[in-house]
């Protein structure tokens, strides 16, 4: 996936409370985004655009994609998160419409998303897009956005058999993600326009 190059800080305002479900949170807060990535977007129009905090209230700004209506994002959290629901904002004819989630899943790309089935699909209607209309998960299926682990190696335990001095230790840390498929927009046109995506939820 090509890495969304963040750029520089804006100021603003979390979703709005009146948008805010009971008992949950803006999980914008708990994003990693030295890791967030986006396959298929205009490099003018990153996912950036449509997710951070400050340039997804800009209405001038916006994520679309490049060649094709199909996006697949890559959202990584700092921690296990449980998500509740999620707000689209878009344009009547390029905003999205199928959306497909999926978590905790490495190395998903166009060629292998459909081999995978998804923890919930989204069918959104124009109303959704211009409406800041929240849409509610299977939270049953987002309880727990946390299923993969990574090994690391380092220099200090238990030795190994090449070399006297080279030690190695298996260390399993727990990390969480969310991948959205955009599927197909409102139209099926050739680009696909997404504004704001935020996303809610609890630690």
């Amino acid at each position: 996936m090509a890495t969304a190059a963040a750029p520089a800080a804006a100021p603003a305002p979390a979703a709005p409370a009146a948008l805010v479900p009971r008992g949950q949170v803006d999980l914008v807060d708990f994003i990693d985004w030295r890791h967030v990535e986006c396959l298929n977007q205009d490099s003018s129009h990153t996912v950036i655009n449509a997710l951070k905090q400050g340039y997804r209230d800009d209405e001038g700004l916006y994520l679309a994609s490049d060649s094709g209506e199909q996006l697949l994002i890559h959202i990584p959290f700092t921690q296990v998160v449980k998500l509740h629901s999620s707000l689209f904002k878009g344009p009547e004819e390029e905003g999205p419409k199928i959306i497909k989630l999926f978590t905790n899943k490495e190395h998903m790309g166009f060629s292998n998303v459909g081999d995978y089935p998804p923890s919930d699909s989204l069918n959104l209607s124009s109303n959704h897009l211009v409406g800041n209309k929240l849409v509610h998960l299977k939270y049953v299926k987002f309880q727990n956005v946390c299923r993969y682990m990574h090994f690391s190696l380092t220099h200090r335990s238990v030795p190994c058999m090449c070399k006297p001095a080279c030690f190695l230790v298996m260390t399993l840390s727990p990390h969480s993600s969310l991948i959205i498929f955009i599927e197909h927009n409102q139209s099926k046109s050739d680009v696909s326009k997404i504004q704001k995506i935020v996303l809610f939820g609890s630690m």
